[in-house]
Formats: structure tokens, sequence, C-alpha cells
């Protein structure tokens, strides 16, 4: 049986929220590193004076808070902002008729609440250019990075899709943007099992508490003539960098522990595996690439999609905006027996605009037609895809 299989980071289906759907990862990260910071301290049983300046100053970057003439007053258009303040129960913050908002919950205990980010519609050129890939790419199995929710993946299949995929999963990770991952597969062939990462603790660093940015589901697929294909989709920690938290070191504990997945499953007799999807990481300049050593590096077992015969890369070698080597993001990664069974692959970048700053189409790669400015791409990402005799 021919079957192709692909993963494509897709920037949400239908809604995604405000702060990562900016024209730049730079306009939006102030704002999510605020949001974080401010739940995070929110969470604190007791809140020092140290902790409430700076959920001020969190929800100011927010927009949750206006700075005027008349002090820091809440924002009376609350939409008009990048998250917004929920206060299920008990009071957290209050507006005194003149000066500034003030937190008056002590910690806690005292309410029930947290900051929510504000989503809005994805382009809807960019919606369907996002179908147009995935049509055009015909995957049979397509691991689906950065969608919203199951509901959001059975929709799109039946508005956009035209009803291809026969069947569609996703189990919701820790982070809470809506940003998750999943899996489309053609009616033929059955999702048979799924098991979640989710709450696997960061071993090495216990104290942050759970590894996965995201989670590394493990999907059993069942072919036709009874064979199991088993897929391990991930979607790794972003380069965005703060000054807790190295991405670096932290993906590199998860691509450890990706690979001890794989070997475990492998002990336990599964064959065809793959590990995919955006490992938020590409290669140096010499093609090394120490941050996914575990998987990608020389004593892995698993075998770049890249590097087997008939791949065509295109005229990049990447798989994000400009399509440096640097920016190759997306994998997809095999067992022995499974690349062994490929016949070819490639990068597919009909739906990618390239940089975002850049006013004029690709000069590299032909873009669909009616793509006509950064915002209307399908993704900042291309599809990668392998085809395989199984």
């Amino acid at each position: 049986m021919a079957v192709r299989l692909a993963t494509y980071n897709v920037e949400n289906l239908f809604l995604r929220a405000k702060a990562l759907n900016t024209s730049t990862w730079q306009d939006g990260q102030p704002a999510l590193e605020a949001w974080a910071r401010f739940n995070a301290l929110a969470a604190n049983s007791v809140y020092s004076q140290q902790d409430k300046a700076q959920m001020l100053d969190d929800l100011q970057t927010l927009k949750i808070i206006r700075k005027t003439v008349n002090g820091r007053v809440l924002n009376w258009e609350p939409f008009d902002a990048w998250a917004l303040l929920r206060e299920n129960k008990g009071d957290f913050i209050k507006q005194p008729k003149k000066g500034d908002a003030v937190i008056v919950a002590t910690g806690r205990d005292d309410w029930i609440g947290w900051a929510e980010l504000i989503t809005e519609n994805v382009d809807e050129v960019a919606a369907r250019m996002t179908a147009k890939v995935i049509s055009e790419l015909a995957a049979d199995v397509l691991c689906v990075i950065e969608a919203e929710s199951r509901p959001a993946l059975v929709r799109f299949n039946d508005e956009l899709l035209g009803g291809h995929y026969g069947h569609a999963m996703l189990v919701d990770g820790n982070d809470p943007r809506g940003i998750d991952v999943g899996l489309y597969s053609t009616l033929a062939i059955d999702i048979r099992a799924v098991s979640s990462n989710v709450d696997v603790i960061d071993e090495e660093d216990p104290k942050r508490g759970l590894l996965f940015s995201r989670d590394c589901p493990v999907y059993r697929l069942s072919l036709p003539d009874g064979d199991e294909l088993v897929l391990l989709v991930n979607h790794l920690k972003s380069q965005s960098r703060s000054t807790k938290d190295d991405p670096d070191i932290r993906r590199t504990r998860q691509s450890n522990r990706v690979r001890a997945i794989y070997d475990e499953l492998r002990d336990q007799g599964a064959e065809y595996v793959a590990v995919l999807g955006d490992l938020n990481k590409g290669p140096k300049p010499d093609g090394q690439q120490p941050t996914l050593e575990a998987l990608v590096g020389p004593g892995s077992p698993l075998v770049d999609a890249t590097t087997i015969g008939g791949f065509d890369l295109g005229p990049r070698p990447g798989t994000f905006e400009a399509c440096s080597l640097a920016n190759r993001l997306d994998y997809i990664l095999m067992s022995p027996e499974l690349a062994a069974r490929a016949t070819g692959g490639g990068i597919f970048r009909k739906g990618l605009w390239g940089n975002p700053k850049n006013k004029k189409p690709p000069r590299d790669w032909k873009v669909y037609d009616e793509i006509t400015n950064a915002e209307q791409s399908a993704s900042d990402h291309a599809a990668v895809w392998v085809d395989l005799d199984l």
C-alpha cells in the first residue's frame, strides 16, 4: 500500500490568540511573556508588594490596564487588549473613582480567576490557503501542528477539505494558547490507539514541573494489510528566550525523552515508527544539531527523511519563513525499517510567503496566486512529506 505521511504546522485553523497572530514574533512576544508571568504570580498563596507591582506591569503590557493622565486604569474596552482578566469568584482588582487601579486580593485564596488570551479569526484567505495546501499535498496521514482543538480539525475537514479524512484526533496538551498537535488519517487507516505523555515530569528540573511544552502523543495506526504504523507527534519548546528558561536546554531534555519513548517502543517490538513535527531548531552551518542530538545526531538510529533517495529539498534547505538551513524546523525521522520503505518525499512551500517583512512573494519558489502578502500565507511553515511503500 502506498502511504503518504506528512507533517504541517498550520498556525491554527480558525482561531488564534491575538498575541500569536502578529506580523512578527517580536510584536506579540511581550504580551505572551506578560501573560505567562501574570498567571504564574497569580497562583502564589500570598502576594508580596513586589508581586503586585509586577502583576500591574503585566496587566498594562496586556492592555487590561491603560496608562492615562489619571493614572493606570482598567481598560473600558476590554476586547481592545491582548487578554481578558477573568474574575470568576472574589475580587482581584478594583478601580477607584480617581487614581490607579489597585490589586485588593492578598493571595490565591481570595479569588478564582486568571488572564485569558483573546483570540481572533484567522485570515479568511489564509484559512483557504491552508486547505489548498492540505488538499494538494494529499497525505494519507497528516500530523497537524498548532491546531486549536479536535472540533476545529473536524470542522476544517468537513467545511474546507471536503471530508477527505475519515479520522481526526487531538489530545489537549500543556499549552493553554490553543496550539496543540493532532492527526488526520484517511478512512482506510484507523487510529487504533493514542497515548499521551502530557504528564511527564522534567526529571532534570522537577521544580519546573511538566517536561513537554505541548505533548508527545503516541499514535498507533492500523494499515489495511494489518501492519502498524506508530507516530510520535511533537512540537518542541519554542525559540523564544527568557531569563528563566533557556529554550535550547529544555528542548534538549524534551528530545532526549522523545528518544527514550522511541527506544521503549522499539523494545516492545514496534517496527514502523516515526518521530515527526515541529522540533523548533535547525542545523548549524556545518549540519550539526546538538540540541536535537538524541534524535538526529550520529548516534541516533532514526533516519532523517531529507537524507533518503528521492527526497526533493527544493531550492532552499529549510521549512520556516525564508527557509535557510537554520530554519529547517520541521522533521520526519523514521526507524530503519520504515526508512527502507520510503520511496521519495519533499518540502511543500506553495502556501509559504517566506520572510514576513517581504513586500513581494519569494523568488525561490512559487506561491499560490491568491497569496499577496504574509498575512494571507497558509502558514509560516512549509509541509514536509514522505511516500512509503507499506
